[in-house]
């Protein structure tokens, strides 16, 4: 048994209220308690009955702003309930409020009595965004520690107007509010640069043909996020990867690479900046000894393939690599994961390794969750059991 994790969440006045139903139900299904708060004008878009029955509880309003919850006043009580608090969808209004200190509804005198770490989602027209009092605005609470905000993105918004905008993705909400729900809204990675390699890498026998593995870049995604949600500077380089997927990765300075030749010289290339590197990629470790420039007839393919090494990405690194930079990297086995992921900790050189299954159900490559054992030089073992891939790259950041 455990106790359940604790948000709160607020929804302004906007038509990406709808997208919050999804974020309440996945919250309350995964066990989450949930509270939301609607402010009178997201009560026009998101009704009081429909939030309380994604969210097993009822829902709070202006109307009820004096009751009290046990004798005490309401926004005492849901301030200091909350464990994280979520303001989705973030209206102009509303942020200027939270700006100045400014409390005359339900949601901000709670916001104001409360100390728990605050997400905050804006969406709005395109022009209303790029005001320069909002934008202030914005600034301004974004230098308050407490307050994590995920920008609003780019396309067509319901006023028929295309620009930046639209609120953020119910995925990319769930997995911030994770994120925060586990770090308690520490960035205790503030001014580190992250270096991360992740996803396969492609060796071409012709234009249409390869050597390759089954990785889709999820570890690695969930490993800059994790990082990006601890307050670090992030350098992603993966090779091909979903569209859905690395449009997740928001300010992560992202490089796309297909061989493990150019994964070698993006790694290197920014080796020199990075205080953490670790190299989570499925690097291919041989290629075709030769690259045809044209698709190569069925017939001329050769009955034995002729393989060339590729460059060891990761034992370049733990030689170029200063004393202050810390080096892991990632062992995908199968069977007893342990014995070879030492080994290669040891050849290679590396502060610690990650062994995690790639023959178990619901781990490893294209899954959502993941589960492994961290292995430091000194010997250490720290054990992750089945999680979310987020959950486990925040625990590699705790061990590490």
């Amino acid at each position: 048994m455990h106790t359940p994790r604790r948000v709160l969440l607020g929804i302004c006045g906007g038509i990406a209220a709808y997208k919050v139903g999804y974020v309440i139900s996945t919250l309350a299904k995964a066990g989450v308690e949930v509270r939301c708060i609607l402010t009178q004008r997201g009560q026009a878009f998101m009704p009081a009955l429909t939030v309380a029955t994604l969210s097993r509880h009822q829902a709070y309003t202006d109307d009820g702003f004096w009751q009290s919850d046990q004798g005490r006043p309401l926004h005492i009580a849901l301030g200091e309930w909350a464990e994280l608090l979520v303001i989705a969808p973030l209206s102009a209004n509303t942020l200027g409020k939270l700006a100045y200190g400014l409390a005359d509804n339900l949601l901000t005198n709670t916001v104001l009595a409360s100390t728990c770490p605050v997400l905050l989602a804006p969406a709005m027209n395109t022009d209303m965004w790029q005001q320069r009092a909002v934008q202030r605005n914005w600034q301004l609470v974004m230098q308050d520690a407490r307050y994590h905000g995920i920008e609003p993105g780019n396309g067509m918004l319901a006023c028929d107007r295309v620009g930046t905008g639209k609120m953020a993705e119910p995925d990319d909400m769930l997995m911030a509010i994770e994120s925060l729900l586990h770090t308690g809204g520490q960035r205790d990675l503030a001014g580190q640069q992250v270096l991360i390699s992740g996803g396969s890498t492609r060796e071409h026998l012709d234009p249409v043909r390869f050597i390759g593995n089954p990785s889709t870049g999820k570890m690695g995604v969930a490993l800059a996020l994790a990082a990006l949600h601890r307050g670090a500077n992030v350098t992603l380089v993966h090779g091909p990867m979903a569209d859905s997927l690395r449009s997740r990765l928001g300010s992560v300075q992202t490089i796309g690479v297909t061989s493990a030749a150019e994964m070698h010289r993006a790694m290197i290339n920014h080796l020199p900046q990075a205080d953490w590197v670790i190299m989570a990629a499925a690097v291919a470790d041989v290629k075709p000894a030769t690259q045809a420039d044209h698709k190569l007839a069925k017939a001329d393919l050769p009955a034995l393939l002729p393989l060339a090494p590729v460059p060891d990405i990761v034992a370049d690194l733990a030689q170029r690599r200063q004393p202050h930079q810390k080096l892991i990297g990632f062992a995908a086995q199968t069977g007893d994961i342990v014995p070879p992921a030492l080994d290669k900790l040891r050849r290679k050189g590396l502060d610690a390794i990650v062994a995690n299954p790639v023959d178990v159900a619901n781990s490893g490559f294209g899954s959502d969750r993941n589960q492994a054992i961290i292995i430091t030089r000194t010997g250490k073992q720290t054990t992750i059991p089945p999680c979310s891939k987020l959950s486990m790259a925040h625990q590699i950041f705790d061990a590490l």
